[in-house]
C-alpha cells in the first residue's frame, strides 16, 4: 500500500458543526504535506481558510474556502465547509462535487444529532465519507457510546478504525485495527509504532471482529470464511474494507486532535488509499464521458481582483484556456488557495478549478463543450427556502441605484439567499436561513461592495374589514371658484363579504341621476379610500354599490365624483364595524422526535393551533408538527426552535388564510400604525 502508485486528483469536503475543528485540520493538513511553511491560527486569523473578512471578524467559516495541494505523489482538492446549521447551503452544494467527505466532529453523543442533515444528505447521494472524531487529547467521553449515537443518523454502519491509546488519562495515540498496529503521536510528525498494550489486545480483537462482521454485511465470501473462523489476511482484509468504503457501504471513524497535529498524518494516508478516484466517482454520478468535458459549478464568488469566479469540479475530459463550455468562452483556468487564485494553462477530470468571468453560469449548473446536458439527479441539490427576513435599505439615498445590483451578487454566491420588492408592504426583503446567515450577508454587502444597509423587522401585511352594512351613506363634494365649480353627489350601500371574496362595487343607478360617464370615477374613489381603512389598513371582503347621486351640468368632473365616492367611504366605513385581519400561515415544523412535545408547547405559546404530526417522511426518528400560526409569530420562529432542538430544527410554511384580530393585540397593532404615520 506504501507504493500505491499515483492516480489522478481527488478532492474531499470537510464538513461538520460549527467549532468542531475543520479549519484548524485543513491547516494541519497542509502543513502535514508541506504546502505551507507555517501553520497559522483562527486566533491569529492567518489561516488559508477563513480568509475572508467575514469569517476572520466571527471566527468561524462563511464559504467555503478551498485548497489544493500534493501528497505522495497525488494531488488533493480540500474543501472546508462552513459549520453553521444557517450556512448549510454551502456544505450541500460542495458534496456532491467531491469523492468523498471527511465528517469532523467531537466525541459528545448530546451534539450528534446535528449531524443528521448532512448524513442524510450524504446516505441519499451514496457519497462516501469517514468520521474523524477531533479534540481527542483527553478522554473524557466513551468514544463507543458516541460512535452508537452517529451511527443511529446514518443508513450505513460506522466501524471504528481506530482505537485510542490512553495514557495517564491522556490518549498519546491509537491502536490501528485492520493493522494490529499501534503508534504514539508525535506533535506535527509522523507517530511512532510501539507494541499494542497487553491490557488493548482484547478490545483489538474484538473491535477487529466487528469491522469484518460489518464488511461481510456487503460480502457473501467474507461471511462464508468468518462462519468457517477462516480470518482473512491483512491484504484481502484491506481489499475488502476499501471497495465497502468506496461503494458508501462503511464509514471508518479515525480519531485525532488536528490543533495538535495527532493523527493528522493517517488521516492523509487513509485519503490517500481509500478515497475513490475521478474515474469511480464519475461513473458514480452518471458523467463518465470520456474525452468530452463536463464540470459542474459547485461555488460562485465574486472578487474585487478577479471579478466572478466559477469554482467546478471537472467530471471528464480536459480543459484548457480559451475552450468553450456551453457556448461560453472560459477567460481563465485558475487554481484557488484560500483567497489565492493561481493561473492553470490545462486542468483534467477530478480537478476542482475556478473558472473567470464566467457571467452566464450560476452555482448547480453542468458545462459542457458539447452544449448544455442535463444533471443527472444525484448531483440535483434543492435549494434551501428561506426562513427568517430583513426588511433593507441603502443607509445612503445615493446608494439606493446600486442595491439591486448588490443583492444580486449576494444571492449568486449564496443560493439559499433571496430577496425581493414586497408589493403590500413596499419594503425591500432580504431573505435566508437565520439572523446570522443575513448578518452575514450585510457584512459582505458593506465590505466587498461599499454598501452598508439599514435593516428593520418585515411589517406584517394586516389587512381589515367590515363586520356589518349601512346604507345610503352620503358623500358630497361641492367647492366654488373662479369659474367652473367642483360638484359631486353619490350615496353608497357598504356591506361585508366572505373571507377571501375581495371588493366588488356595483351601481344602480336610475334615471341618469350620475351620468354614466362618471360612474367609473366613483368606483376610482371608493377603491383609493380602501388601499387605506379607517384602522389604517387595506380594506378586503366588502362590496360598495352606487345607489343614488346628483350632479350639476356645468360644475361635475370626473375628479369630483372621485372625491365624493371617497368622502362616502370615509363616512360609512367607521359606522360598519371595522375589524383587524391578521395573515396566518400553515407551519410545519420538522424535528427529531425527542423534541416533540416541546415544540407543540412552542407553537401553543405563539397562539399556534396545533393540526396533528406525523413520522416526517425520509426522515428516521423525526416528526413533523403542523399549526396554524399568525404570520408575525413566524418571523424569529427559527431562533427559538434550533434553541430548543441543539440546532437542528426547520420549518416551512406557506400563507393560508386571514383572520380577526381583536382585543389588545390589535389595539397595539392599530397605535403602531398610527405612531408610525404621525413620525
Amino acid at each position: 500500500m506504501a507504493n500505491k502508485p499515483a492516480s489522478g486528483p481527488r478532492s474531499i469536503a470537510l464538513i461538520g458543526p460549527y467549532s468542531s475543528g475543520k479549519t484548524t485540520l485543513l491547516e494541519n493538513l497542509l502543513s502535514a504535506a508541506g504546502a505551507i511553511s507555517r501553520k497559522g491560527t483562527i486566533k491569529e486569523g492567518n489561516t488559508v481558510g477563513d480568509s475572508s473578512p467575514e469569517a476572520r471578524s466571527r471566527n468561524m467559516s462563511v464559504e467555503i474556502s478551498t485548497a489544493t495541494f500534493e501528497f505522495g505523489r497525488e494531488t488533493f482538492t480540500i474543501l472546508d465547509c462552513p459549520g453553521s446549521i444557517e450556512l448549510l447551503q454551502e456544505s450541500l452544494d460542495a458534496l456532491v462535487g467531491v469523492d468523498a467527505a471527511v465528517v469532523v466532529c467531537e466525541a459528545d453523543a448530546d451534539r450528534a444529532v446535528a449531524m443528521t442533515p448532512l448524513l442524510r444528505f450524504l446516505d441519499v447521494h451514496k457519497i462516501p465519507f469517514l468520521v474523524f472524531v477531533n479534540k481527542m487529547d483527553r478522554l473524557t467521553t466513551d468514544l463507543n457510546s458516541f460512535v452508537s449515537a452517529l451511527g443511529g443518523l446514518t443508513q450505513r454502519p460506522l466501524a471504528l478504525r481506530q482505537l485510542p491509546l490512553v495514557e495517564a488519562d491522556e490518549v498519546t495515540g491509537y491502536v490501528d485495527v485492520i493493522h494490529r498496529r499501534c503508534h504514539r503521536y508525535a506533535s506535527d510528525e509522523e507517530s511512532t509504532t510501539i507494541d499494542v498494550p497487553e491490557g488493548m489486545q482484547a478490545d483489538l480483537e474484538g473491535t477487529r471482529t466487528e469491522l469484518l462482521e460489518a464488511l461481510a454485511d456487503f460480502d457473501d465470501t467474507l461471511l462464508e470464511r468468518l462462519l468457517e473462523d477462516d480470518i482473512p489476511s491483512l491484504e484481502e482484509a484491506y481489499e475488502n474494507w476499501n471497495g465497502a468504503f468506496g461503494a458508501a457501504k462503511i464509514a471508518p471513524v479515525l480519531i485525532g486532535a488536528a490543533e495538535s497535529g495527532h493523527g493528522v498524518h493517517r488521516l492523509l494516508k487513509s485519503l490517500r488509499h481509500d478515497v475513490p478516484e475521478n474515474s469511480v466517482t464519475a461513473a458514480r454520478v452518471g458523467l463518465d464521458k470520456g474525452a468530452e468535458c463536463v464540470a459542474q459549478v459547485l461555488k460562485t464568488y465574486h472578487t474585487a481582483s478577479s471579478g466572478k469566479m466559477s469554482l467546478i469540479r471537472i467530471w471528464c475530459g480536459a480543459l484548457r484556456d480559451g475552450a468553450s463550455l456551453n457556448g461560453q468562452r472560459v477567460a481563465s483556468v485558475n487554481r484557488m488557495v484560500g483567497q489565492e487564485i493561481n493561473k492553470l494553462s490545462e486542468s483534467r477530470g477530478g480537478d476542482i478549478v475556478a473558472l473567470g468571468r464566467m457571467d452566464g453560469v450560476k452555482t448547480g449548473d453542468i458545462l459542457s463543450t458539447n452544449g448544455e446536458i442535463s444533471a443527472p439527479d444525484v448531483l440535483k441539490v434543492e435549494v434551501l427556502a428561506p426562513i427568517y427576513a430583513f426588511a433593507v435599505k441603502a443607509e445612503s439615498r445615493q446608494d439606493e441605484v446600486k442595491l439591486s445590483d448588490a443583492l444580486q451578487k449576494l444571492v449568486e454566491e449564496d443560493r439559499s439567499l433571496s430577496f425581493e420588492a414586497d408589493a403590500e408592504t413596499h419594503q425591500m426583503l432580504l431573505r435566508g436561513q437565520g439572523e446570522i446567515h443575513l448578518q452575514i450577508a450585510l457584512a459582505r454587502a458593506r465590505t466587498k461592495y461599499s454598501l452598508p444597509l439599514v435593516t428593520d423587522r418585515p411589517a406584517v401585511p394586516y389587512k381589515e374589514t367590515i363586520r356589518k352594512p349601512v346604507s345610503r351613506i352620503q358623500g358630497r363634494h361641492k367647492k366654488q371658484s373662479g369659474g367652473h365649480g367642483q360638484f359631486g353627489d353619490v350615496f353608497l350601500d357598504i356591506k361585508p363579504l366572505p373571507r377571501g371574496s375581495g371588493f366588488e362595487f356595483h351601481d344602480k343607478i336610475a334615471g341618469g341621476v350620475v351620468p354614466k360617464q362618471y360612474i367609473p370615477a366613483v368606483q376610482n374613489g371608493v377603491a383609493a379610500y380602501c388601499e387605506r381603512g379607517p384602522l389604517g389598513f387595506p380594506v378586503v371582503d366588502l362590496a360598495v354599490t352606487l345607489v343614488f347621486g346628483s350632479y350639476h351640468a356645468v360644475d361635475s368632473s370626473e375628479l369630483a365624483f372621485t372625491t365624493a365616492g371617497r368622502l362616502a367611504m370615509g363616512t360609512g366605513m367607521p359606522q360598519c364595524s371595522p375589524v383587524l385581519l391578521e395573515p396566518v400561515y400553515t407551519v410545519h415544523v420538522h424535528v427529531p422526535n425527542e423534541f416533540t412535545p416541546y415544540i407543540q408547547r412552542l407553537l401553543s405559546g405563539r397562539r399556534g393551533q396545533i393540526s396533528g404530526f406525523e413520522a416526517r417522511e425520509g426522515w428516521q426518528g423525526w416528526d413533523s408538527v403542523s399549526a396554524q400560526l399568525p404570520q408575525v409569530e413566524t418571523h424569529d420562529l427559527i431562533i427559538e426552535l434550533r434553541s430548543l432542538t441543539r440546532g437542528v430544527g426547520s420549518f416551512d410554511c406557506e400563507f393560508d388564510r386571514l383572520q380577526e384580530l381583536t382585543g389588545k393585540l390589535a389595539e397595539d397593532v392599530v397605535a403602531a400604525r398610527t405612531t408610525k404615520d404621525t413620525a
